[in-house]
């Protein structure tokens, strides 16, 4: 259901628990033809959603709006007044002026996880071992490689560039084109997830207003944008017809089948669970880009 969900997951739990006009056709033929010579491999419609979303969206970028600060307390003022206070300063700065939206998707996505995800899910469970699908996750990681890589050098990180570029030989060869990862398990070569949400940040690109995507989760506008332009450096997108989207439902559905109970455990150990998704996906976030 949720592309960003594995990968919060563990820092939730870690919280939870502890704590159509005239011009039309002109227009179209004209696009289409720019847009074939100059991005012949890229997908007329894919790019014109992406000009749009980003002309539509740009004005969003900005700051987020800070909370006031509470005014100092007297000495006189009762203890429980004083731990209300204190509770509201701590709280978590969050922008969502697209709230009711984003309840409603993530209404949406939490339904299509409980009938149509985790069903799906089970039966791949039922067929195929763990193993088995332990070496699916790491045939998908290893060729997400480039955009881990171009990422790390973006942000100045040559070391780990370096080690993106090792554990791809390794594991494209030893590995047997990454169902196995012996760059980790020999060689003690970690890889280190970025991406360009991340490197936008790093560069002091705010991260504008909350978004909860349909079949994706909770993200930002500015981890939105950088989803968009990582897609474009995954080798998957660049298969014929309908075969990306292929590739990435078999992806989040074998990821799910080795996750199966821990978004119940999760929702179930939330007061309010777009609230804590919400929060704990900001906090997850600043956590990364802080490392």
């Amino acid at each position: 259901m949720i592309f960003n969900y594995f990968s919060i997951k563990t820092y939730f739990w870690t919280l939870a628990v502890h704590g159509e006009c005239s011009n039309q056709s002109f227009l179209k033929g004209f696009g289409k033809t720019f847009v074939h010579k100059s991005f012949p491999n890229i997908p007329f419609h894919f790019l014109l959603f992406v000009i749009v979303f980003v002309f539509l969206t740009f004005p969003l970028f900005a700051e987020t709006p800070k909370l006031s600060e509470t005014s100092e307390l007297s000495s006189n003022e009762p203890e429980e007044e004083y731990e209300d206070e204190y509770a509201e300063a701590s709280a978590p700065s969050r922008w969502d002026p697209l709230e009711t939206l984003n309840h409603w998707i993530f209404q949406f996505n939490d339904k299509m996880y409980f009938w149509v995800l985790k069903p799906v899910a089970k039966g791949i469970k039922t067929v195929l071992p763990e193993k088995a699908r332990i070496s699916v996750r790491n045939f998908f990681d290893h060729w997400h490689t480039p955009i881990r890589f171009v990422n790390c050098a973006l942000q100045g990180q040559w070391k780990e560039t370096g080690i993106e570029a090792c554990r791809f030989g390794i594991n494209t060869t030893i590995g047997f084109l990454g169902f196995f990862d012996p760059a980790k398990t020999r060689w003690k070569l970690e890889s280190k997830d970025e991406d360009l949400g991340q490197t936008l940040a790093r560069y002091g690109v705010p991260e504008g207003h909350y978004l909860v995507l349909p079949f994706f989760g909770p993200s930002t506008l500015r981890d939105s944008v950088g989803m968009v332009v990582d897609f474009l450096l995954s080798p998957f997108f660049y298969l014929p017809n309908a075969w990306p989207v292929a590739v990435r439902s078999v992806e989040i559905t074998n990821d799910t089948s080795l996750h199966l109970g821990d978004y119940e455990s999760l929702k179930k150990a939330a007061i309010d669970p777009y609230d804590s998704f919400r929060d704990v996906y900001s906090q997850y976030r600043k956590e990364k880009i802080k490392k």
